[in-house]
């Protein structure tokens, strides 16, 4: 990358200064259990594992959904026998699921720190030929150093939000000579399109979100019999993937339900499995459980706490519907194609722009679905509790909404191998 602003010397210059404070941050992250202590060594580009031989076409989600939304691709760009993966995330809890979810023979490495030394180490070592960032991960020192080498840069399944967007625009001569650094961007939306068009980048295409066409969640068939024979016949209201702030509300909700419903569970499953103890403290007086302990809820549990990791796929099998999280706090919402997909009906808040297009098709099927409050969302929940078969028919519209929304790894792959077949690292398929 030539011409670099004064804005990215300053960020290259920090970020070498920094670097040997790198060991003690990560040592501080590694002790509230955001590090992997076997394996911090990878996230400074140090690494025990040989590069294999082939193309190699390097794969970076930073967390668990955007890991898992590149899993279709992988199969799809695998279909070669030249050909070799390498998948980065930068979460402990990506790395657990991954373990479980990876095909055989696609390596798994933690992202290395945006330093100038621990990107030179890895892709040293590594030497991809092609990189590919899943969502919105535009990282300074990664881009430069990997197109100093001539790495071909791709963005899919990019994503840029209104808040990015407008962080970006005051620093516009740096996100032009980034973006200008990708050779392909497959984004999400025609929003994204303009924006990242605005920001410098040449060659964009609306490809789709990944995310639809993702495998459905799996779930252990006996722990989901065990569970269903825990529960019996009792309605169960889900809210998945919850941020503070929303589990006071939920357990309100659950508090005005159970007047209606008195065989209600509640299963509450917070985005983040380690505020099980916060959460347990959050629920009062009323009968709780936590999965994290082993146990199942009993006859008179209302509030069962799923304080565990890579087991949605559980709760959106046994739950009459499910509120998402993220969506009555301004974050942004969470994935509502998950339980979509599942046949689980799904409700939501009004913050959902992070899967704007996702909610709008879901919703746009089941005729229903967005709250704005607490009132709400009990007026919505109810008729899903006291009627099995309405549920089961508003969820098979929210799976056809899902469904709708299909066809973005086509696309995605197709865009990939023509670039590849540009830059003449294979034949065209």
């Amino acid at each position: 990358m030539r011409n670099l602003t004064v804005g990215l010397m300053a960020y290259r210059l920090l970020s070498r200064v920094a670097t040997p404070l790198a060991p003690v941050l990560l040592r501080q992250r590694m002790l509230r259990g955001k590090e992997d202590p076997g394996r911090m060594a990878e996230r400074l580009g140090y690494t025990t594992l040989p590069r294999p031989d082939g193309t190699l076409i390097w794969i970076h989600g930073a967390s668990v959904g955007e890991a898992l939304a590149a899993l279709p691709l992988i199969e799809a760009l695998t279909s070669k026998p030249d050909r070799r993966i390498l998948l980065t995330s930068g979460t402990v809890s990506s790395a657990q699921v991954l373990r479980q979810r990876l095909p055989q023979g696609v390596l798994h490495q933690f992202a290395v720190i945006d330093t100038p030394a621990a990107v030179t180490r890895f892709l040293d070592h590594w030497r991809p030929q092609i990189a590919l960032f899943v969502d919105s991960e535009i990282w300074p020192n990664v881009l430069i150093e990997a197109k100093r080498r001539n790495v071909l840069l791709a963005l899919v399944n990019g994503r840029m939000s209104e808040r990015s967007f407008t962080s970006w625009l005051r620093a516009r001569r740096s996100a032009r000579a980034l973006m200008s650094a990708y050779d392909l961007c497959l984004v999400q939306d025609a929003r994204t399109e303009e924006r990242l068009r605005l920001l410098g980048a040449t060659r964009v295409e609306v490809t789709g979100g990944l995310k639809a066409d993702a495998p459905v969640l799996p779930a252990d068939p006996i722990a989901l019999d065990r569970l269903r024979q825990a529960i019996g016949g009792r309605p169960v209201f889900l809210a998945a993937q919850t941020h503070p702030g929303e589990e006071a509300i939920i357990l309100a909700v659950h508090d005005r339900l159970s007047q209606i419903f008195p065989q209600l569970l509640t299963i509450i499953v917070p985005r983040h499995p380690e505020r099980g103890a916060e959460l347990l403290a959050l629920t009062g007086l009323r009968p709780t459980v936590q999965r994290s302990t082993g146990e199942l809820p009993h006859h008179d549990t209302a509030i069962y706490l799923a304080d565990t990791l890579g087991e949605l796929g559980l709760f959106y099998r046994i739950a009459r519907l499910a509120f998402v999280g993220g969506s009555l706090v301004p974050h942004g919402g969470q994935n509502p194609l998950e339980p979509a997909r599942l046949g689980c009906p799904v409700l939501a808040g009004p913050f959902t722009e992070n899967f704007s297009d996702a909610y709008g098709a879901v919703f746009a099927r089941q005729e229903l679905g967005r709250v704005d409050d607490a009132d709400a969302l009990c007026a919505l929940a109810t008729p899903f509790l006291g009627d099995a078969r309405y549920a089961q028919q508003v969820g098979a519209r929210a799976e056809a909404g899902a469904g709708s929304l299909a066809g973005a790894v086509a696309l995605t792959t197709q865009a990939v191998e023509n670039a590849l077949h540009e830059a003449g690292l294979n034949a065209r398929p």
